[in-house]
């Protein structure tokens, strides 16, 4: 394995040399190293991402493109919000559209990605940009209805962006194939691994080309990782992207303790702190309940987690990506699919379950090197377990004990800084999960009008009253390290073909 030594997250101006190689720069945020051109990235590309006001690259992108634009196999570290979307998405578009194709076209570009949410946004990150030079991209996952994607596969992509299980489940009914795929990309690995996902990436990359270039990225590379790096990388150039000072996000970082009859009040008053806030919530139901007791307070705020149908979560995150509600309450499924810019709070209303868990919570927030706070609201009883926690995390926050109206609390209020909404033009909202030409539709809506009642999978056929269902099979959806489920997306099965899913629901 050919190891690049680790750059500074915070800027790409950065020169290592083996002589240096336990030397790590440290630069101002804003990227001042070489352009994308420079790095070898063919030009249409240059001005596609020039009109979209990306300039020069960050350190991963500054790192990783020269070897993955050479057609290597790349195995990427990063932290959150580090830029790894375009580290391994550029190299992607520039190979695929180096040789379009003419007519109907099959997959040559594959994205694996372990949630929905992460699945949209590399969708709209790169699909403008793959427009720009003709190339076609498509999301694959659970939640969503499988007619559309089964239509958009049928018309002909060049990249299918995915979520395992879906993806697997369309291979078996014989609606894509892998076996012309010259590009691989796993994105977060590493949380794939904690879902359990890794024996069906496994059955993925078996059926790609074995001469396939593969571009992994994760936050850590130990464990059921270094088992996918060593069976399917060959001699893959390394790059290491760290943040000064350790693991953590370089945010402001707080912990309260306080009564729990005091928690719903300095949570609401926290929420009502101008600008985007995410709270991470341990389960759905305490998701659901803090966001309407905030919406009762008079604070808008939109719940997400892996219990609602994919269309509920696609417009929560848009109220809150256009900060017309300027909260998001979330599970902890959500801590590695949101990128939302501009996130100045991060509240752990519930602690996380690991110091993991914490730096992926608090990664929404100061990313790219902006400000950010995070805050941990602790009862008494989990403050030492806490402590224990952020030692991990390389944090040290002072635990302050607290009520509501307290001086800690007003003054972190009275630093918010309000985000202007963003009102969607009629054709952003023309646009649904599945690409431009999709509508958006009202839960429980059939494909075609119809009223009422249910939608069916593509192919679905009613049956006789009292008729049972044969082959039925339960659905593993995606699962955080708390526990949490989402039935949407599918997890490892055992072999055989299945037989047809009776409804494939969020």
């Amino acid at each position: 394995m050919t190891v690049v030594h680790p750059v500074s997250f915070e800027s790409n101006d950065v020169v290592t040399t083996p002589e240096e190689s336990n030397t790590v720069t440290q630069a101002p945020a804003e990227p001042t190293g070489p352009t994308f051109g420079q790095l070898g990235l063919p030009q249409p590309l240059v001005t596609a991402l020039e009109r979209r006001g990306i300039h020069r690259p960050f350190a991963i992108q500054t790192s990783a493109l020269p070897d993955a634009l050479a057609g290597r196999d790349v195995l990427g570290k990063a932290a959150t919000g580090s830029g790894k979307t375009l580290a391994f998405g550029l190299p992607l578009l520039a190979r695929i559209g180096a040789d379009a194709q003419q007519g109907r076209r099959t997959p040559r570009g594959l994205v694996l990605v372990p949630t929905r949410e992460l699945a949209q946004q590399v969708h709209d990150a790169l699909a403008p940009l793959g427009q720009s030079i003709g190339v076609q991209l498509a999301t694959v996952y659970g939640g969503a209805p499988m007619y559309r994607q089964i239509q958009q596969l049928r018309r002909g992509v060049d990249v299918i962006i995915a979520t395992p299980g879906r993806l697997q489940d369309l291979i078996s009914q014989g609606e894509a194939s892998l076996t012309e795929v010259v590009v691989t990309v796993l994105d977060e690995a590493d949380f794939m691994a904690d879902l359990g996902f890794l024996p069906v990436v496994k059955e993925l990359l078996d059926q790609t080309d074995r001469n396939a270039q593969r571009l992994l990225f994760s936050a850590t590379l130990d464990g059921e990782v270094d088992s996918l790096v060593r069976r399917y990388l060959k001699d893959p150039a390394r790059h290491e992207v760290v943040r000064p000072g350790g693991e953590a996000p370089p945010a402001e970082h707080l912990a309260f303790s306080l009564a729990f009859r005091d928690k719903l009040q300095v949570a609401t008053d926290l929420a009502g702190r101008p600008g985007r806030t995410i709270i991470f919530a341990r389960t759905q139901l305490g998701v659901d309940r803090l966001a309407e007791n905030l919406k009762a307070a008079g604070i808008k705020a939109e719940a997400i987690h892996g219990g609602l149908p994919q269309a509920a979560r696609k417009r929560a995150l848009e109220e809150f990506t256009d900060a017309r509600s300027p909260v998001l309450v979330a599970t902890d499924v959500a801590a590695r699919g949101i990128h939302v810019d501009d996130v100045s709070l991060v509240l752990h209303y519930d602690p996380p379950t690991d110091a993991k868990t914490y730096l992926h919570r608090s990664g929404r927030t100061a990313r790219a090197g902006a400000a950010g706070v995070v805050v941990s609201l602790l009862l008494p009883d989990q403050v030492g377990q806490s402590k224990r926690r952020f030692r991990t995390a390389k944090v040290d926050p002072d635990v302050v004990r607290i009520r509501p109206g307290d001086s800690p609390i007003t003054d972190l209020v009275a630093t918010g800084v309000a985000v202007e909404p963003k009102e969607r033009t009629q054709r952003d909202n023309r646009r649904g999960p599945g690409g431009p030409s999709s509508r958006p539709r009202r839960d429980g809506d059939r494909p075609g009008g119809s009223r009422g009642g249910p939608r069916r999978s593509f192919g679905d056929r009613p049956r006789p009253a009292g008729e049972r269902p044969s082959g039925e099979r339960s659905s593993y959806g995606e699962r955080s390290s708390s526990g949490e489920r989402s039935y949407g997306d599918r997890g490892p099965r055992s072999g055989g073909r299945p037989s047809r899913p009776a409804r494939y629901s969020s």
